[in-house]
Formats: structure tokens, sequence, C-alpha cells
């Protein structure tokens, strides 16, 4: 990993005399996803959408045939990244053009920040009203007005991850849902010094604690945005700490405990469910970044680059589920589907016994279970039809 540090967001000729050091929250390679079918649409920058008062630029996706009222999804790069590399390797283009929704992709400029790191620990920057944080929502008005949009998601890697933190605290009324990938929590810096800190080993406060930074932000008196939060258990950059301060901050502003009411894996990874508006993924072995499952199957989307992982789940796909804006397309492998839900109706992490006595399975499943997990070790049994299956997919015990 490189030794970047983050820089204070400066604009104008004093920009080159502090533009010495960055956050490294994504690669220093730019981004160049692996090869893709071509979209009929493409990416174009807009200017003139406001006061742009963090003096970023704005890209945007529209697909063909878009229907009026579909939503916006903001998509924010991580260091040295860009909108154009960032858009389709993440896989969010595509997914607009299956599902049928505008993509923003704001893009930091190096005078801004050296190392083209959104502001995520700046006040001028982080606050409602201001900054870098207001030239965002200023994108995600212009996409409404012109689309007739009425609803907006913000996902980011890495320091784009953070700052997706910071218009979902400052800017509820506008977002309804959010991904934070590889990121940390609202107002864990407020200073270059003390990012470094919140970046490795983390900051650990109390959930009221980080939620009271986010109430503070914007007093907001209708229901808060979802949030999916996802991290490498091997991150060594933005250590995992920051995932679990996280699901911490945002299950405090939604008024639940943080006790998961459902506990189960997705593509062989630990996810856990909060109160049904707050999840997260923790990606077993996987460093910084952002993950990624190339391919045309109904699950997969994105392409490799640096900092963009195959790990055999694609975390735009997932979020544009959690979210609810899958509805507006075909599938690739399906021209008549109009979304993609999952096979089965409800699942239940148990042990083996307690799956036996509530009566989910008979004596020989119990013992073919058993002999595959153990009799002690809670697993997840999915409810298919009127049966029960450790299978995801359905497929039979």
């Amino acid at each position: 990993m490189s030794d970047r540090r983050p820089v204070p967001a400066v604009r104008g000729p004093a920009a080159a005399l502090v533009a010495a050091v960055a956050v490294v929250l994504a690669a220093v390679v730019s981004l160049v996803p692996s090869a893709r079918p071509a979209a009929a649409a493409t990416l174009q920058e807009v200017t003139g959408f406001g006061t742009n008062p963090g003096n970023l630029q704005m890209f945007r996706y529209v697909p063909a045939g878009l229907p009026a009222g579909r939503p916006v999804v903001v998509a924010l790069h991580g260091c040295t990244q860009n909108a154009t590399g960032y858009g389709p390797a993440t896989g969010w283009l595509s997914l607009a053009e299956r599902w049928k929704f505008t993509v923003v992709l704001p893009q930091q400029k190096s005078q801004n920040n050296a190392n083209s790191c959104f502001n995520w620990f700046e006040p001028g920057d982080t606050r409602r009203g201001s900054g870098e944080a207001l030239s965002i929502k200023q994108m995600v008005d212009k996409a409404k007005q012109d689309n007739g949009a009425t609803s907006a998601y913000v996902s980011g890697l890495s320091a784009g991850g953070a700052m997706t933190a910071v218009m979902l605290a400052t800017y509820p009324d506008v977002f309804s849902g959010g991904g934070i990938v590889a990121g940390l929590p609202y107002q864990c810096a407020t200073s270059v010094a003390g990012a470094f800190g919140c970046m490795n080993p983390g900051t650990n406060l109390s959930p009221a604690q980080w939620g009271d930074k986010v109430r503070a932000a914007f007093a907001h008196s209708g229901p808060r945005p979802k949030v999916s939060i996802w991290h490498g258990s091997a991150d060594t950059t933005v250590r995992p700490l920051n995932g679990t301060e996280l699901v911490e901050q945002w299950t405090n502003v939604n008024g639940t405990d943080q006790t998961p009411d459902v506990s189960d894996t997705v593509a062989g990874y630990p996810h856990r469910v909060y109160g049904g508006t707050v999840e997260h993924y923790s990606i077993t072995g996987m460093n910084h970044g952002q993950p990624v499952d190339p391919g045309t199957g109904a699950t997969q989307c994105g392409g490799t680059a640096a900092y963009m992982l195959d790990v055999n789940v694609c975390a735009a796909y997932h979020l544009a589920r959690f979210w609810g804006i899958d509805g507006g397309g075909t599938g690739p492998t399906n021209p008549t589907a109009t979304t993609v839900r999952p096979p089965y109706t409800d699942t239940i992490t148990a042990t083996a016994t307690d799956h036996y006595l509530a009566q989910r399975i008979d004596v020989g499943e119990y013992n073919t279970l058993g002999a595959r997990y153990g009799y002690t070790t809670p697993f997840a049994l999915y409810r298919c039809g009127t049966d029960w299956t450790d299978k995801a997919d359905c497929s039979a015990i």
C-alpha cells in the first residue's frame, strides 16, 4: 500500500503548497475495468448544476429509455480514482442499464486534494449547506429535476465511503439509502491528524456517541436512510473496526439495537441485518477495496481493477436490492424479468438440534446437517415453499 496522507481542502493558488500528502483510501493506479459489453448510453460531464462551492465535477450516466421518475444513484470514487473508471468498474453503469436509473458520479479535482480524495475530514466540506457536501447535493437536485426523480441513493468506496456517511448525515431528507464500502463513520475525524487515527487503528465510541454526531448534523424528524455497510476483514488501510463502528452509528440513528435480526451468509460471507434498516457484510479475507463479481450472471457485476476486488460478490448489485430499486428493467439472462428476488422467503439461523425441535427438518435431515455443520454450531436454513434447506439457491439438503 502507498503511504500517502490526507491533505486539507485547499483551493486556488495555495493548493500547490499543501499538496504533499493525501489519504490513501483507494488505488494509486488509475481505474481501468476489465472488458465488458458496450452500453447504449455514455458517461457525460454536466456543468452549471449549481453554485458548486466544493469545486467538484459532475458526470452523469442516463440509460437509454429511462422512464420518468426513476431513482438517482450517486457513486463516489476513492482517492486517485475518477468517475469514468469508477462507474464501470463498480458495476453501477451496467446495473443502471438493467434496472433503469440515473447514476451521478461526482469527481474530485487535484487542486482540492492532492490525491483526488473527497475531503471527508474537513469541517467546511462535511456540513449541510457548504463545501463538497452541498456540491454533491446540487448534482442530485439537477439529476432529479431533469428526470422527475423523487428518490436518491448514495454509495462510495473508501474516501467516497466516508463521504457517503457525510451525505447520509447532512441530507437525510434527500437520500433514501446509502452504501458505505471500506469507509468511516460520520465525524470520526475533523482534521488531517484525526484522519490517520480513524483509518488505523480506528476510533471506538458508544453507539449513542456516534449517533449524536449524526443527529447534530441536521435535525431530521422523518425516516432515516437505509444503510448497507461493507468491509473487508483483512483491510489494513481502513481497519475493520470502522465497519463495526458504522453499524453502531447507524443502528443508533435508525432506532434499533446492535443485535442482528438476521444472521446469514451471502456468497459465503457473513451478513447481518439490524431492524431492516442497517446491514453489514464482512468480506472474509478481503483487503481494502470494493467487492465485485465480473460476469454475465443475474447477480454478477463490476470489473477488476486496482482496489476493485473480484471476491465473487458484487456490492453494487446487493446495494440496489437492499434499497429496493431493482425493479425498473430487465435482467441479463431473463429478458422477461423486471426484478431478481431470492428464491427463499425466510431464513433462520440456529443449531441443527434447534432446527429439528422447531420441526423445520426431519430426523434424516437432522443427521445430514449435523454431520455437515456439527450439532452445536448455528447455521442458516432457508424456507423454500413449505420446506427448509441450507442452500440459498433452494436446492435440496
